[in-house]
């Protein structure tokens, strides 16, 4: 079994990975692009059985900084 998990920040936290990406591909020339937030992915191989609270357990233990992110966990 596998879920990824999508950790993104908050609305308001401030993100210089997401600005870094902005200025370059404003460089670029790829002047359309209004605004970059910048987030991670995590894919977990699991045991057939995890149930969905020990998945999120593991997110709100390790996996995301709950104060700063959020997170979303898609169960293949």
């Amino acid at each position: 079994m596998k879920a990824r998990i999508f950790v993104t920040l908050k609305p308001g936290v401030l993100d210089p990975q997401g600005k870094a990406i902005h200025h370059a591909l404003a460089g670029l020339g790829f002047d359309s692009v209004e605004d970059v937030r910048a987030g991670r992915m995590i894919e977990l191989e699991l045991a057939d059985g995890t149930s969905e609270a020990d998945i999120d357990a593991m997110c709100r233990k390790l996996l995301a900084n709950t104060v700063i992110e959020n997170y979303r966990i898609d169960i293949q």
